[in-house]
């Protein structure tokens, strides 16, 4: 609290959310480029395009599980296990359609570091949109709350 009782909000800097901004960014293109460059059938090519987005989806969904369930339960034991489940089962086909592709090894390599460095960046932009959004909300209940105590009694 600071001295007039008022929360402190913390909000991410200009710099931080360019940051975070540019480096999904630069995940997703280096993913595409990757994939659309990629050598080998077009079935394994859209195999991995496939996995990538599953990927993608099932991350920023169990982002947003753990953060909404981070202080108390508020889904069902069946949204865990589908939220949890998905993203796992994502993560394995990816990295099994990865491993069983035939292609040279440094493709395979650069395909896992962008497909890793994707994941990673999923988590950092959803805690990063989240930080802001709770920041917004907590901005404006204090300001009703100034707005309701500053109005005049009838």
């Amino acid at each position: 609290m600071t001295p007039s009782n008022t929360p402190l909000i913390r909000r991410d800097t200009s710099a931080w959310r360019l940051q975070v901004w540019l480096s999904f960014g630069i995940a997703v293109s280096l993913c595409a480029i990757g994939l659309s460059y990629l050598p080998g059938d077009d079935i394994d090519r859209a195999f991995m395009v496939m996995g990538y987005v599953f990927c993608l989806s099932t991350a920023f969904a169990l982002a947003k599980f753990v953060r909404d369930n981070q202080h108390r339960p508020v889904d069902t034991p069946m949204w865990k296990l589908v939220v949890w489940a998905g993203f796992f089962f994502a993560m394995a086909l990816t990295g099994w359609g990865l491993y069983r592709m035939d292609i040279q090894p440094v493709w395979k390599a650069y395909l896992l570091v962008c497909w890793l460095f994707l994941i990673s960046q999923v988590f950092t932009l959803a805690k990063t949109l989240r930080d802001a959004h709770d920041a917004d909300l907590l901005e404006a209940r204090l300001a009703g709350r100034r707005e309701s105590s500053e109005a005049p009694m009838a």
